[in-house]
């Protein structure tokens, strides 16, 4: 299983969402905490192109935000891409 990693913030309704859904697929993954980090928020956009909250990659593909990760739920592909090698 691909690595996965979560840039999110403490209340955000969204990056609770994402959590949620990768949860329940059993999905282990690095949540990143950028609350009142602003050098770690400064990282996540540089990498992500974005200031907004969550952030979310598996393996080395940017899947974007919460919205992004629901769309790949309900198309059936963040299973696989999941399970995709490196």
């Amino acid at each position: 299983m691909q690595d996965v990693v979560i840039y999110t913030t403490r209340f955000c309704p969204y990056c609770i969402r994402a959590k949620q859904l990768l949860d329940s697929k059993g999905v282990n993954y690095r949540e990143i905490a950028v609350d009142n980090k602003p050098e770690l928020r400064a990282q996540m956009a540089a990498k992500a192109g974005r200031r907004s909250v969550p952030q979310i990659w598996v393996g080395d593909f940017h899947v974007g935000g919460c919205d992004d990760l629901m769309a790949l739920e309900r198309s059936g592909k963040l299973g696989g891409l999941l399970k995709s090698a490196g």
